[in-house]
């Protein structure tokens, strides 16, 4: 098999400490559905892809603090490094249905002279930044 790059080139790899109930998570809260999905013989998520209901994707895998791979979720660092900004369609809508799978909202939804602009933080850690357009 040849190599795909990812489409599009970039993509965000989260890494989480419960694999498979973070999987469910983002396909009930942000609509995502799983493209492909590895799971190791210890019973961790290995890998998934999946594609998120606003047309973008994200890689996800529980943490592998082994020396070989040494990823660690939010929660083994103590907070996370970066925040993931989605673009949304409607960003109240978004971040009602991630709230009301258990995400925290660190940020309600206001307009900004660039769109609708709220943040979220998922159950395993990661911090969203949902930006649509604004309301009228």
């Amino acid at each position: 098999m040849s190599y795909v790059p990812p489409d599009p080139p970039v993509v965000p790899y989260l890494m989480v400490r419960d694999g498979h109930a973070a999987l469910d998570w983002y396909v009930r809260a942000f609509g995502a559905h799983e493209v492909v999905r590895y799971d190791m013989d210890d019973g961790r998520l290995g890998h998934a892809t999946l594609e998120l209901a606003n047309g973008g994707a994200i890689y996800l895998s529980d943490e592998f603090v082994e020396k070989t791979v040494g990823t660690r979720a939010p929660e083994s660092l103590g907070g996370t490094t970066f925040t993931v900004a989605l673009a949304v369609d409607d960003t109240d809508a978004w971040i009602a249905r991630a709230e009301a799978e258990g995400a925290v909202v660190i940020r309600p939804p206001q307009d900004e002279f660039y769109g609708r602009h709220g943040k979220l933080r998922d159950p395993f850690g990661h911090v969203w930044s949902m930006i649509g357009p604004k309301r009228t």
